[in-house]
């Protein structure tokens, strides 16, 4: 027998939405749950819609003004102060708002993951600003996160790097495909007489220095990193964490010998054909260190593996993909983020950029240009797989206009009001006069907090808690023009409102990363 409730209505249903309408005066919340169960419950849209009002009546009691049936089935509710007050309450009671909920995974997030061969970009300064994001609101939401970078220290281009300082530190010109920007002659006058070592030593010792330089560079644009994986420690050993890959591939009966070299059936796994692993001259691909990688992070038991990645990674996805089933992974558990471009823009043009030619903007450079909490702003407030226009002029900009400042002002005013009332101690989460329409707006617009968390959590998107943080400041600047809070009979009411709001734009803003100030 199918279990309902005591109206014989179902206890469980498809997920059902919980909006505002349309048009306010359909009420504060608008459901289409009947629709939903109507055939569960084998009864019209409108006489389930009918029983479920009088469910909410009983439940609600005086908390519920008005249950209206309307269209083919949908409800809409009107809710008294009485609610509005509880809700508040509730939340001021709750430290943690927003946060949790989550069915907990132990998550593995590859983040920048940039060459050691010259300073991040912005293209990497997207990249770490979105990881970091994405990072902090998987731990909000509950998960488990570590956060790790993949140094690429083996190969050709390390190579390249440490033959660059060389020629730079005898006054000569870097070999074809070497790096010639500004920081090769830094490099050189770093390392000093440690130019004169062995190519390897040299080599490794500018991607040490390179190292340094990003970590400080993360750290300064509020990026920490947990962890700091060595390509070539893959390398290293016997048997090599390469060699033990491929054993595991051998063993599952997904790699095979052909014109001397090892291969791998990706195609097996729908890539559009097999990979080398291993050449003829038995030299490694760079496909292997990355499936060496991957069975790296398997063997560490995480339950989820994120890898941000830039935008020419496109054509990895599917190979990576295949590569970690071909290991015995879950594919669910693999997901591989494309960042899209981030063009600058100054004066209404774009600036270039070139690693190895030295003419590009740097992390550094845009940290000093417009400041992190600008910066990580505007690489967060766009979808991930958006191509950003980043306006250099706007970002510096100290107005309503620019959307950081908006938000950071609101933060700011709240605490400016608090100053003024004497604190927040006064604060009441009982109204001593009947409500406006900006306080009820402002309340539902904070309670809208825990659900924004878990959709950008859900979906990987930042940019959700970057909307979300702007139209709370703009509901709460709505709610200041027209409800005066110092000086009233509702200022322990408007006090409480002015705490929680402030608590979640503060909340918001740190989930991305970018400060709250108390003044501006």
């Amino acid at each position: 027998m199918r279990a309902t409730t005591g109206d014989g209505l179902p206890k469980k249903a498809s997920r059902f939405s919980l909006e505002r309408p349309r048009q306010a005066e359909h009420g504060d919340y608008a459901t289409n749950a009947a629709m939903l169960l109507a055939k569960t419950a084998g009864a019209p849209p409108r006489e389930v819609a009918e029983r479920l009002a009088g469910v909410l009546r009983d439940d609600l009691g005086d908390r519920l003004t008005s249950a209206e049936i309307a269209g083919p089935g949908f409800l809409n509710l009107r809710l008294a102060d009485a609610w509005y007050a509880d809700a508040l309450g509730g939340l001021l009671a709750d430290d943690g708002f927003g946060g949790g909920g989550a069915a907990v995974e132990k998550v593995n997030l590859e983040l920048v993951s940039a060459n050691p061969t010259g300073p991040l970009h912005v293209g990497h300064a997207r990249n770490a600003a979105y990881g970091d994001a994405l990072g902090r609101i998987l731990a909000f939401h509950g998960h488990q996160v570590e956060r790790e970078y993949y140094v690429n220290d083996y190969g050709t281009q390390v190579a390249l790097l440490g033959q660059s300082i060389v020629a730079r530190a005898k006054g000569e010109e870097p070999p074809e495909d070497g790096y010639v920007g500004d920081y090769v002659r830094e490099l050189a006058a770093e390392l000093g007489d440690a130019v004169d070592g062995a190519p390897q030593d040299v080599a490794q010792a500018g991607v040490d220095a390179m190292l340094r330089r990003i970590a400080g560079s993360l750290e300064a644009f509020r990026v920490h990193i947990d962890r700091w994986f060595s390509e070539r420690s893959l390398h290293e050993g016997e048997p090599s964490a390469v060699r033990r890959a491929f054993d595991v591939l051998e063993q599952q009966g997904h790699s095979y010998r052909a014109e001397g070299a090892l291969w791998l059936r990706t195609r097996d796994f729908g890539d559009d054909k097999d990979r080398v692993i291993e050449r003829s001259s038995g030299e490694h691909t760079y496909f292997a260190s990355d499936i060496a990688y991957a069975q790296h992070k398997r063997e560490r038991g995480y339950d989820r593996f994120i890898y941000v990645l830039g935008a020419d990674h496109h054509g990895y996805i599917a190979r990576m993909k295949a590569a970690y089933q071909a290991l015995g992974g879950e594919p669910d558990a693999l997901e591989l983020l494309i960042m899209q471009f981030v063009h600058l823009v100054s004066g209404g043009e774009r600036l270039s950029m070139s690693k190895r030619a030295g003419s590009f903007e740097t992390l550094d450079d845009l940290v000093a240009a417009v400041g992190v909490d600008a910066a990580r702003w505007f690489l967060l407030n766009r979808s991930h797989d958006s191509t950003i226009e980043f306006d250099l002029d706007l970002a510096r900009e100290q107005s309503s206009e620019n959307p950081v400042y908006y938000v950071q002002y609101a933060h700011a005013r709240i605490a400016s009001i608090l100053r003024k009332a004497g604190g927040a101690e006064a604060a009441s989460a009982q109204p001593a006069e009947p409500l406006h329409d900006a306080e009820r707006a402002l309340i539902r617009k904070l309670l809208m907090f825990p659900a924004e968390v878990a959709e950008a959590s859900e979906r990987r998107a930042p940019h959700r808690i970057a909307t979300y943080a702007l139209e709370l400041a703009q509901t709460f600047t709505a709610f200041y023009r027209d409800c005066q809070v110092v000086g009233t009979r509702s200022e322990p009411w408007r006090l409480a409102l002015c705490v929680a709001s402030q608590r979640t734009i503060a909340r918001s803003l740190d989930l991305l990363g970018v400060s709250a100030p108390d003044e501006m």
